[in-house]
């Protein structure tokens, strides 16, 4: 779905509900979506709301809020969530669930997906997660390994690939020790560049490029369309571990299948407006992984993608 259906589905509350013959408004379930960037990391997650038979304005309101990259934002964001009495709060990306952790123990959240839930203390253990969060566990450390296995298959000879990691990121301490455990594997030199702000990309490109990397793996919380722009003006290839990043114009991904997270969300959400508690629901992976190759991006590039790596890709955007 694209972006701006998927916000139009999660737009805001309704404003004026049925009334009952004696003029009480009729609640229905609200849900809330804090976003730390976009919605596009959800996966098909609207479809499969109305799939399992709910109706924005009908059977459920949805409220949604986006930091649009901006962490300092997210606390604000969580509490005029709060505020406006959400039953479950949807969280999009490891800053926005800890935002909305450290903003409620009472209300449902749903983590969507978040990185490393257990090392961060947002969940007591995935079988059992215990207090009010659960949902998705993504995964991201071992998918950025698998991430830097594709350079070698995307740029032959590869010897260097660039890091950019973002500051503002709880999960970022994991993502990048995954790196750091694959890279003598591949084998790759990792240069790693922390940002901690967007206005900052520009110069890491610029440094990358300049030391020499033949790839680049972003970190899908940073400002990616800037970070896309950026990739094909400096003629790096990158990767991420969200299909979307993909889909939006990064080279590849790989990662964990989009479908089968929207999936997964609508379903956390499905149950617990019937009355399960998440401390109740364990914390899910992913179970099928997927490679995304962006052929228009490899054109941009003047890369030609092998052969043997386009029968493997799962998904192919020409």
């Amino acid at each position: 779905m694209r972006r701006r259906e998927f916000i139009s589905l999660l737009g805001g509350a309704v404003a004026v509900l049925p009334l009952t013959s004696h003029a009480q408004q009729i609640r229905i379930p609200r849900i809330g979506i804090l976003l730390f960037t976009g919605p596009e990391h959800m996966g098909p997650f609207a479809q499969a709301l109305r799939d399992l038979g709910y109706v924005e304005g009908k059977t459920i309101q949805i409220e949604t809020r986006s930091a649009e990259g901006n962490a300092d934002r997210l606390p604000g964001l969580a509490a005029e969530l709060i505020a406006s009495k959400v039953d479950i709060i949807v969280a999009s990306l490891t800053p926005a669930v800890v935002a909305a952790k450290n903003a409620t123990r009472e209300i449902p959240i749903v983590m969507a997906p978040a990185g490393d839930p257990v090392g961060l203390g947002l969940v007591a253990s995935l079988a059992r997660p215990g207090g009010n969060i659960t949902g998705i566990s993504a995964a991201g450390a071992e998918l950025a390994a698998k991430s830097l296995e594709l350079i070698p298959e995307i740029v032959p000879g590869a010897r260097r690939a660039g890091i950019l990691a973002n500051s503002h990121d709880p999960f970022t301490k994991s993502f990048l020790e995954g790196l750091q455990k694959a890279g003598p594997a591949v084998p790759l030199e990792l240069q790693t560049i922390m940002i901690h702000g967007s206005d900052e990309l520009d110069g890491a490109y610029a440094a990358m490029v300049r030391e020499h990397a033949d790839a680049v793996v972003v970190q899908p919380s940073l400002q990616m369309n800037l970070a896309i722009d950026l990739a094909v003006k400096y003629r790096l290839p990158s990767l991420s571990i969200l299909k979307s990043d993909a889909q939006a114009g990064c080279l590849a991904s790989y990662s964990g299948s989009d479908a089968e997270l929207g999936l997964q969300i609508a379903s956390y959400v499905d149950k617990i407006l019937k009355g399960a508690k998440p401390a109740d629901l364990p914390v899910q992976q992913p179970t099928r992984f997927e490679i995304t190759i962006n052929l228009k991006t490899a054109k941009a590039l003047g890369l030609t993608i092998s052969p043997a790596l386009l029968a493997r890709a799962d998904d192919v955007i020409e």
